[in-house]
């Protein structure tokens, strides 16, 4: 019994071996990442089944793609693809994960260390990060701010009022 793997001229190389190897592992890393999305229980858990296996599927068709085609063009792009996405993700997830512990959408019990407890603000203060919000009139300030208006006999109209008379 002569056992033909196909390979040498008239059949598969050496690449499309590579090719179907990276492939199958790329699929295994996203399908891995499918069923973590829709297993895990909260937020914080499903963003690392979101980005870890996801980069590395992306890594494997990208090289992929590399392999098959082997260009400086392709190679260019492929390093570039996988440099941003390696960049963006894992900022992207972090600042879902944020959200997510500053709005309380993820299971404290499941944390062993909470990092976040001694530096995020309090749940009924100001915003911090955002610009101009500590400065920003809270309810009773503003309140005033539209009476001393109101008080200043302030008649202009909006435009809308000008259309309904005409």
């Amino acid at each position: 019994m002569n056992l033909d793997l196909g390979f040498g001229a008239d059949g598969f190389g050496v690449r499309d071996v590579i090719t179907a190897l990276l492939v199958l592992l790329s699929a295994l890393m996203c399908f891995a990442a499918g069923i973590g999305l829709l297993r895990f229980p909260d937020v914080l858990s499903r963003l690392h089944a979101a980005t870890k296996p996801q980069i590395l599927g992306l890594i494997a068709i990208v090289a992929d793609v590399a392999v098959t085609n082997p260009s400086v063009g392709t190679v260019t792009l492929a390093v570039a693809i996988v440099f941003f996405q390696g960049l963006t993700a894992p900022a992207s997830a972090h600042m879902a994960g944020r959200a997510a512990y500053r709005t309380g959408h993820f299971l404290s019990d499941t944390l062993l260390v909470d990092e976040f407890a001694r530096v995020e603000k309090p749940a009924d203060g100001p915003d911090l990060d955002t610009p101009g919000a500590a400065d920003a009139p809270d309810g009773a300030e503003a309140a005033e701010a539209a009476d001393s208006t109101a008080e200043l006999g302030d008649d202009s109209d909006s435009p809308a009022d000008d259309l309904e008379r005409r």
